[in-house]
């Protein structure tokens, strides 16, 4: 069983209150104890806190690292949680993902290092390939700007769709100017996309959602993202200002290291590519 902890947006918003409260006391000399404190790091089940984990188990200790990981199923809550100090960092999110919520929200989160792809793939429970999809079917799509727009990208790249020209970067179904197979399209939030599999036809899913839900990209996706120039790498994330923090250096040099290559490579048999 892994040694983490789950938490809530209630839990969030106390530990945020509690924050704002001690920080008008705080100096210099708490900035400079603060190196020898845990590293709280906010990040979603799969893979995330599973590499995450593996680091803290085998390779933190050595560096003198104490590391703490608070699991999260949302993409909204841990970029809110890095921004107010209630997390120190987070391992969750592409670089597009992150600069569109920095836009939305008036953030300030910065990528540290770059770890892994999670190839976005299509998943069926009643099609056996993308051309069995019938006429007219459903297919589930992750709600949030970004990865919506990744999503309609990927259908088009597979020739189930075409989009205006011009609209890709922020493609919405409204964008779509051929559609053969006269598609319907059901919006969802991202972590719930592989239980809508039994309501729809198809849906587009995250890596890390698939294997949660115990799919695996590289043996049951009827088409999965190529790697190939890929800008989708998954980042840890931190608020901006905080690059110095010697913490956030020795658990960015972790992430990159041969070990958790190794681990990702032999764990996730393709399903989960080192990106470095």
């Amino acid at each position: 069983m892994r040694n983490t902890t789950k938490i809530t947006a209630a839990v969030l918003a106390t530990g945020a209150l509690t924050l704002g409260l001690t920080a008008c006391g705080s100096d210099k000399a708490d900035t400079k104890a603060k190196a020898s404190d845990p590293l709280v790091v906010a990040a979603t089940p799969v893979p995330h806190a599973e590499i995450l984990d593996f680091i803290k188990k085998d390779l933190a200790q050595k560096e003198g690292l104490k590391l703490e990981v608070k699991e999260f199923t949302d993409y909204v809550t841990p970029n809110n949680a890095t921004e107010d100090g209630s997390v120190d960092a987070n391992y969750f999110q592409t670089t597009p993902y992150l600069e569109d919520f920095n836009k939305k929200n008036g953030t300030h989160l910065k990528s540290v290092a770059t770890v892994h792809l999670e190839p976005l793939g299509v998943y069926s429970q009643k099609a056996k390939k993308l051309d069995d999809i019938k006429k007219g079917g459903t297919i589930a799509l992750p709600n949030d700007a970004d990865n919506e727009s990744r999503a309609l990208r990927f259908l088009a790249a597979n020739d189930l769709i075409t989009l205006k020209k011009g609209s890709e970067a922020a493609a919405t179904p409204q964008d779509i100017a051929k559609n053969p197979k006269d598609l319907q399209f059901k919006e969802v939030e991202a972590a719930q996309t592989p239980r809508s599999l039994k309501d729809v036809d198809a849906a587009v899913i995250n890596g890390n959602y698939a294997i949660g839900a115990d799919l695996s990209p590289a043996k049951d996706a009827l088409a999965l993202e190529s790697t190939k120039n890929n800008e989708y790498n998954n980042v840890l994330a931190i608020k901006d200002g905080n690059q110095d923090d010697p913490r956030i250096k020795k658990l960015a040099k972790l992430l990159t290291s041969p070990e958790v290559k190794k681990f990702i490579e032999d764990k996730y048999k393709g399903s989960v590519l080192p990106s470095f």
